[in-house]
């Protein structure tokens, strides 16, 4: 995190580039779409690559389910990003939530500074709430309270040091609520595990689509599957600073492998320094004034195992990986993460450098090629493409697009203008009678969208 990332001091780094997936994985709302899904995203997107132009109906600052045409069915994703931990840093208005009702974490120093910032993010949650509020509301005016189902959640856990960026539960554990009418009594709670990679299968499930065999989380509302056994975690390079962390975790222990145990907990990650309890930390490390937990995150280095009991320690603070008690835990988990590294290829394991040159080879981001299109009649049996501007045909035609780059999508318009309404081919396009523009470009993540494929095509 992240790929786009740069540093005037640090330039050596192989940044910036987008990742390039595999051919033919696909953002999960382009197999909504094409099941007639208006799908809208109001708007962070932060995916690592530029959103390409089938991921989305829209993906803006107003984008809304209420722009889709009248009955479609929609997906809509809002981000309030109000919480963001930036938000703790400075913030002159006064405040609503009490500092002095605070309850610090252990590991986290308990100075009026840091009670100040976490105050300032529980008047934060406050007005996120407020405006997933504002979103329920327009459902009910729409009448679309009963027959839509919403998902709530974040996207790390708590923005505060030792937490965001870590893989304590602090760090990766996260609200989940979810509303499905009907279905989910109200009130109602699970202590199943969950992983965000269980998102997309679960959504495409609830629609009632195929799950693509490459996707690695289940369904996890799909009451006739076995519950998850364990959730994995992982951090790599953040910013600046490398670094190689991985976690698996149960219902109630968690293990931590660090892979640089020779590192100092607290690397120069420059964003991260702007934090008022971060600097806390620092300031009192000399005074003594630090108690032992307050102390974690500035030890010189790592054990190259940690292990919790969550239940008892939610914390993480008391590491077991060295106690005889728990050696069968330690062995069961250190065999899980083994297995799911292999079963999913870590490429972590891989110098960012060379993983980069292995896809693109010649540092600069690949184009997709134009699309070709093919008239399809009682004359023309989809052989030759069209290679002319504008053609006529006195028969009614279908238009079939193709693309030579691997597992790009294909992505048209019949409309003009600089910000069309762009669909994704799913098969040879019905043309109507009289004349009609046809716009089409080839789409893969991670490479430049092609250059435009453009015809006027007039049926008599």
């Amino acid at each position: 995190m992240r790929t786009a990332h740069t540093n005037p001091y640090t330039p050596e780094l192989p940044t910036p580039y987008e990742a390039i997936l595999p051919p033919y994985v696909k953002t999960f709302t382009e197999y909504l779409r094409r099941a007639g899904y208006y799908c809208s995203n109001n708007a962070k997107t932060d995916y690592q690559f530029a959103p390409p132009l089938t991921a989305w109906d829209d993906c803006s600052h107003s984008a809304h389910w209420r722009n889709r045409d009248k009955d479609q069915p929609f997906f809509a994703v809002f981000n309030p990003i109000i919480t963001h931990e930036s938000g703790m840093w400075k913030d002159e208005n006064p405040l609503n939530t009490d500092p002095d009702r605070i309850a610090m974490p252990p590991y986290l120093p308990d100075t009026p500074k840091s009670r100040q910032a976490l105050a300032r993010h529980y008047d934060n949650l406050m007005v996120a709430d407020q405006a997933v509020g504002r979103l329920l509301e327009e459902l009910e005016e729409d009448g679309l309270t009963e027959q839509t189902i919403v998902f709530l959640w974040s996207d790390h856990g708590e923005g505060l040091p030792r937490a965001k960026r870590w893989l304590y539960d602090a760090g990766i554990r996260v609200p989940m609520i979810v509303s499905w009418p009907g279905q989910i009594p109200a009130g109602q709670s699970t202590d199943r595990l969950v992983s965000l990679v269980d998102l997309a299968p679960t959504v495409l499930s609830m629609a009632g689509l195929e799950i693509p065999a490459h996707m690695q989380g289940v369904p996890f509302l799909e009451t006739d599957l076995a519950d998850r056994e364990y959730v994995f975690a992982a951090r790599d390079r953040f910013d600046e600073s490398y670094d190689m962390v991985r976690a698996v975790r149960d219902r109630r222990y968690k293990y931590i492998r660090n892979y640089y145990p020779e590192l100092p907990y607290l690397l120069w990650i420059p964003y991260s320094h702007q934090h008022p309890v971060l600097q806390e930390l620092q300031r009192l490390e000399d005074t003594g004034a630090l108690t032992p937990p307050m102390k974690l995150l500035l030890q010189p280095c790592r054990p190259t195992e940690e292990l919790y009991d969550c239940e008892a320690d939610p914390h993480e603070i008391n590491n077991l990986a060295g106690e005889q008690a728990h050696a069968v835990q330690l062995s069961r988990l250190r065999e899980a993460m083994d297995g799911w590294r292999s079963r999913y290829g870590d490429l972590g394991d891989m110098d960012e450098e060379l993983m980069v040159r292995l896809r693109c080879p010649e540092g600069v981001k690949p184009t997709a090629v134009k699309p070709i299109l093919v008239p399809i009649n009682a004359q023309h049996a989809g052989i030759i493409p069209i290679t002319d501007a504008h053609v006529e045909y006195s028969e009614l035609t279908k238009l079939l697009l193709h693309t030579a780059t691997q597992g790009a999508s294909i992505a048209y318009t019949m409309e003009d203008g600089d910000i069309p309404r762009w669909k994704i081919y799913n098969g040879p396009i019905q043309l109507e009678r009289g004349k009609t523009l046809v716009r089409a470009r080839s789409v893969r993540i991670g490479f430049c969208d092609s250059e435009e494929a453009r015809v006027v095509i007039t049926i008599t």
